[in-house]
């Protein structure tokens, strides 16, 4: 099953990567950090963990991930973590909030866009904490040279 869920988010993200233009030296790379924050979500699921900290998690290291082969082949983080986070982007359940809005379902509407908007708020989180301790870092050893 993680091996079908790797190669299916593996596929999403290079496509978006397509889809955005990305060089196509980096296609693989947004492919193989889509692939690894999807596994880490559904590994947080299935163990019972609150999908949205899963999300954060994932997030998170996608961004990381990111960064990592931004420095590493000098292309900017923005192509890896777009392509990467595709996976966890909550679609499906906005779909189902909008659609029980649209049918003026209110009840039913509320815990689905507070679960929407809870996930989106971990990944935006997550990309932001990640991007936050990679500049703490880097002054952190600006710091260390000139010492």
């Amino acid at each position: 099953m993680i091996a079908e869920q790797f190669f299916t988010s593996f596929i999403a993200s290079a496509a978006f990567g397509v889809l955005f233009q990305a060089p196509k030296s980096t296609i693989i790379k947004c492919g193989l950090v889509g692939s690894i924050g999807w596994v880490i979500y559904i590994l947080f699921v299935a163990f019972d963990i609150d999908a949205v900290t899963g999300t954060f998690v994932a997030s998170f290291v996608i961004a990381m991930i990111g960064q990592f082969f931004a420095r590493m082949y000098k292309t900017p983080v923005i192509v890896f973590s777009v392509a990467g986070i595709i996976p966890l982007v909550p679609g499906g359940l906005a779909y189902e909030a909008m659609r029980n809005f649209v049918q003026n379902d209110y009840a039913e509407t509320l815990p689905i866009a507070a679960r929407v908007f809870m996930t989106s708020g971990a990944i935006a989180i997550g990309l932001v904490l990640s991007e936050v301790m990679n500049q703490v870092h880097r002054k952190m050893r600006k710091r260390e040279l000139w010492r």
